[in-house]
């Protein structure tokens, strides 16, 4: 089975081809990104008008030079995956479209994908992971913790009551005058930094239950940026393109003053994170204990998972409760095609498709039982 995926929500157009194979190393015959960091860095976040209309531009060069990579043609898929929300709904409707008119003209069936099951299962394809596992969800729209017992069998335990954790990363970057993308600038300047120089706030640690804040991280973040002479925030012509030329890869250089205190500042908030991160996931893990359910790993997805520190603190937590932790490769932690293909594989190998009237959804909740009590954010 093989399977095209195409991935809109939100400032990444990107295109997958992955195929069943039985080596988890072959499984992904092509995945594609094209990045929007050179539009919206002007802005310091993401303009969904402005994403709509890359999406649009790109979209279809992507899917020739995705099969093209994966040596296949349209008419060799056995399926069309596209991400029908939640996410920014005029991009969303970019790739939703393609997607059916795709199938449309192959008569091959469409399969609607929801971004947060992409995520969920992107570790069955780099690892085979075996349900049932918790997943910690974690990226700039999303915080969540999952039970996932199967394809399109989610349980949720906690979600954010605020602001998601990618959004805090992003917006402490900003506050200390790293630029855009907030979350991988930070995490550099933390590795020259003291952890432990400002003592932060951890919004809910030692608390019961398994829900998320980070609001007041955030404003304590920015009280600390007032209180110092941080270093403005980057402006559209402070971005320094590589040698190469590449747009995509625009690059801030170091700060001109006030060094020490960005890095110290930026080791903090990521501490106050992990630390945040591991109290409520730690939680879960000790709520399915007593209920006697067994998982058979903690998986973690979404972009906040690339970030190296979070990944060895939750490391500490699996390791704690005798699970391995299990995370994609960084490339596979943000935005892609290939878990988009993959999510449609998974589903369309359980006999499930979609009907080419399937309507876009800016929100839309894995959980469905959550959602109908009014449990958490259907975005959160």
């Amino acid at each position: 089975m093989i399977v095209l995926g195409l991935e809109t929500s939100c400032d990444e157009t990107a295109v997958g081809v992955v195929e069943d194979a039985g080596d988890a190393a072959l499984r992904i015959r092509a995945n594609r990104v094209a990045s929007q960091l050179a539009e919206h860095a002007p802005y310091g976040g993401v303009v969904p008008e402005i994403a709509a209309r890359a999406h649009l531009e790109r979209i279809d060069d992507l899917v020739k030079g995705a099969l093209e990579d994966a040596g296949v043609a349209l008419s060799d898929m056995d399926g069309i995956a596209a991400t029908c929300g939640p996410g920014l709904i005029g991009g969303v409707m970019v790739g939703a479209m393609t997607g059916k008119a795709l199938a449309a003209v192959t008569g091959k069936p469409f399969i609607a994908v929801n971004h947060l099951e992409a995520h969920a299962l992107t570790a069955r394809l780099t690892h085979d992971v075996a349900f049932p596992y918790l997943l910690l969800l974690i990226s700039g729209g999303h915080c969540q913790l999952l039970v996932v017992a199967g394809v399109a069998d989610y349980r949720l335990l906690g979600t954010t009551i605020d602001d998601a954790v990618g959004e805090c990363f992003d917006k402490g970057a900003k506050l200390l005058g790293l630029g855009y993308p907030g979350g991988p600038a930070l995490e550099r300047a933390a590795a020259g930094g003291d952890a432990k120089a400002f003592d932060l706030p951890r919004p809910l640690m030692g608390r019961p239950g398994c829900d998320f804040s980070f609001s007041g991280l955030k404003t304590a973040v920015r009280e600390l940026a007032a209180r110092n002479d941080t270093p403005p925030p980057a402006k559209a012509k402070d971005l320094v393109p590589p040698k190469d030329g590449t747009k995509s890869k625009l690059s801030l250089p170091p700060p001109q003053g006030g060094r020490d205190f960005v890095s110290d500042a930026a080791a903090s908030l990521q501490a106050a994170i992990g630390d945040i991160l591991a109290d409520r996931t730690g939680n879960a893990l000790a709520m399915l204990s007593e209920e006697n359910q067994g998982v058979t790993a903690l998986v973690t997805a979404g972009g906040v998972a690339a970030n190296g520190a979070i990944r060895a603190r939750l490391g500490e937590v699996a390791a704690r409760h005798g699970l391995p932790l299990i995370a994609p490769p960084p490339a596979l932690c943000t935005d892609n095609g290939a878990m988009v293909a993959w999510a449609g594989l998974e589903r369309l190998r359980l006999g499930m498709s979609d009907g080419l009237d399937f309507a876009a959804r800016p929100r839309w909740a894995l959980d469905a039982s959550a959602q109908k009590a009014g449990i958490g954010d259907q975005k959160g």
